[in-house]
Parts: C-alpha cells; structure tokens; sequence
C-alpha cells in the first residue's frame, strides 16, 4: 500500500512544518527543531511515511 506525497505533506503542514528548502531528490521540511527530508515520489511507501512521521515526532496516521 502506498501514500501520496501530497497527504503526507498537507499531515506535516498541519501540525507545524512547513518548506525550508528544496534539495537535489528531497524536499526538506522543518518545525524550528527538526528538518525531515521528504523524496519528490509522487507515492511514497506507507513505511517510509510512517518512519517520516515518526522522526517528525508526530503520530503515524498511515
């Protein structure tokens, strides 16, 4: 089962991040404390989303 990139980021926006930079494959999300490099997949794993979350610190909703 995968997820799409775009809920993942409307999830992350939600609670507090928001777009620091974007890299060479990753787009890079940051909180003030915490930078998560999300890849520019239009479809993500629902593993890797959920790792994602977690070093966000947020609850995995995948």
């Amino acid at each position: 089962m995968s997820v799409k990139r775009r809920d993942l980021i409307r999830y992350m926006e939600k609670k507090g991040f928001y777009l620091l930079r974007e890299g060479g494959n990753h787009s890079i999300y940051y909180n003030g404390t915490k930078a998560i490099p999300v890849k520019r997949h239009k479809q993500l794993d629902r593993i890797t989303a959920n790792k994602l979350c977690r070093q966000a610190g947020l609850d995995s909703i995948f």
